[in-house]
């Protein structure tokens, strides 16, 4: 079930909240556990539609997965998944679908990777390339091979390959087809992409060579069974950052955040539009960084966003352009074509959201904001839609709570930051209220059917 919520602004937003875990690390705890020998449990995981398609697509293989407060993984090994009895559903999930392909692609059995209508127009040629190429037989539809994609595996043999573009889960894919190769299996990148995989593997037991952009692993390596800490999910805890920068009076503490730095280009960007941000409470859990975040409302100046920072922050885009809006100054944001492949094509529909805004900008005087290369000024105002895609859905919602007479939005967010206006009303004193925001739930929808 997901559910659509209707947002109306009003006063200042201070508290603090310890937001859902981290999906990349989600995702990769399921997967890494199935693999392993021994039994994986998992806290702090984030149980949201994405990772429940790696969870289903999983148990289609043969994996026994109890989920609960902690999650528990019986894990098969390397060798252990069985065929399929049909197509692996994997939703609205890239991640799950571009991950599972480099694992499927060591397996003797033929899998049919099937998705919605969203998934089903996002590209997977770039991930099939290396596979192909390390011996997989595999393809999807058209030119750009996009699901459903049938992939057969079996011997592979070791590649170095050099990817086009800092993709973690392209590099991930190699990666983990590397396991199943005879030989070692090398990536190198053109600007280092997170690295969650590289963190995760060496916590299971693999053991992972880096060498500035190049990252290599030796096939036939085992994991081992373990207990993985998933800490907050920065995309989640982005939207909160903002709220606090941008609403008037507002002071948010948003606790056990992960602060990987291939992930937290979010921050770096803020602190450099001025935002009255402090990191505190710095430790590491189960080989990720992790810190407390407060922030507190003041100006935010434009900047230019670009360059090698981009794989840092790629999924938190939208919700700086909403930042941006708020901000004196112009404010850049480049190199982002990676936005037109995600679950919708985030450039236009931020430029989109924006520029609807723009007929009734209530909030504040606001500098233009430029997402390059979809060119346009656009500033802030109030009503609007974000469907299909939850990284949308929250960045308008967060836009709404600016006090505004008569502002009101509404937004699905289940997808990818399940019950994140919930967590956000029993976080603060008031039914219904969001840190001083109005939240009311007033439809529910059936999701897409995952596998049992």
């Amino acid at each position: 079930m997901s559910t659509q919520l209707c947002i109306t602004g009003s006063g200042p937003l201070r508290g603090e909240i310890r937001v859902a875990g981290d999906k990349s690390i989600s995702h990769r705890g399921l997967l890494f556990g199935a693999l392993a020998t021994g039994e994986t449990t998992l806290s702090g995981f984030l149980a949201s539609e994405d990772t429940r398609a790696t969870a289903g697509a999983l148990r289609a293989l043969g994996v026994q997965i109890d989920e609960g407060e902690t999650v528990r993984v019986a894990g098969v090994g390397l060798h252990g998944l069985r065929a399929p009895a049909g197509p692996l559903w994997m939703g609205n999930s890239g991640t799950t679908t571009r991950l599972l392909l480099g694992v499927l692609a060591g397996q003797t059995f033929t899998s049919v990777l099937a998705g919605d209508p969203s998934l089903s127009k996002r590209p997977m040629d770039r991930v099939l390339i290396p596979l192909r190429q390390m011996g997989a037989v595999a393809g999807g539809q058209g030119e750009k091979h996009t699901p459903p994609v049938t992939i057969t595996g079996g011997a592979l043999r070791p590649i170095s390959y050099n990817s086009p573009v800092a993709s973690a889960q392209l590099k991930s894919a190699i990666l983990l087809a590397g396991l199943y190769a005879d030989g070692v299996t090398t990536v190198t990148e053109p600007v280092k992409s997170r690295d969650h995989t590289e963190r995760m593997l060496r916590g299971f037991g693999v053991e992972v060579v880096e060498d500035g952009l190049t990252v290599s692993v030796r096939g036939g390596q085992q994991l081992t069974g373990r207990h993985v800490a998933v800490p907050g999910d920065i995309s989640s805890a982005a939207f909160f950052l903002v709220a606090g920068c941008i609403i008037p009076g507002a002071e948010i503490t948003v606790r056990h955040v992960g602060v990987n730095p291939t992930r937290a280009g979010v921050i770096d960007v803020l602190q450099a539009m001025g935002a009255d941000l402090t990191i505190t409470n710095e430790r590491e859990e189960g080989g990720e960084p992790v810190a407390d975040l407060t922030v507190r409302h003041g100006q935010l100046h434009g900047v230019d966003i670009g360059g090698d920072i981009i794989p840092r922050l790629i999924d938190e885009l939208p919700i700086l352009a909403v930042a941006a809006a708020f901000a004196t100054g112009t404010t850049t944001i480049r190199d982002a074509a990676e936005l037109r492949v995600k679950e919708s094509d985030r450039i236009v529909t931020v430029g989109n959201f924006l520029r609807d805004m723009a007929s009734a900008a209530k909030a504040a005087k606001s500098a233009p904001v430029y997402l390059a290369p979809f060119y346009g000024p656009w500033r802030p105002a109030d009503d609007l839609q974000a469907w299909w895609d939850a990284t949308l859905a929250v960045a308008t919602g967060i836009d709404v709570m600016i006090p505004q007479d008569g502002a009101s939005g509404h937004a699905d967010a289940d997808v990818d930051v399940p019950h994140y206006f919930a967590a956000m009303q029993a976080a603060t004193v008031g039914r219904g209220r969001i840190f001083g925001a109005t939240i009311e739930s007033f439809k529910q929808t059936d999701g897409y059917p995952i596998n049992g």
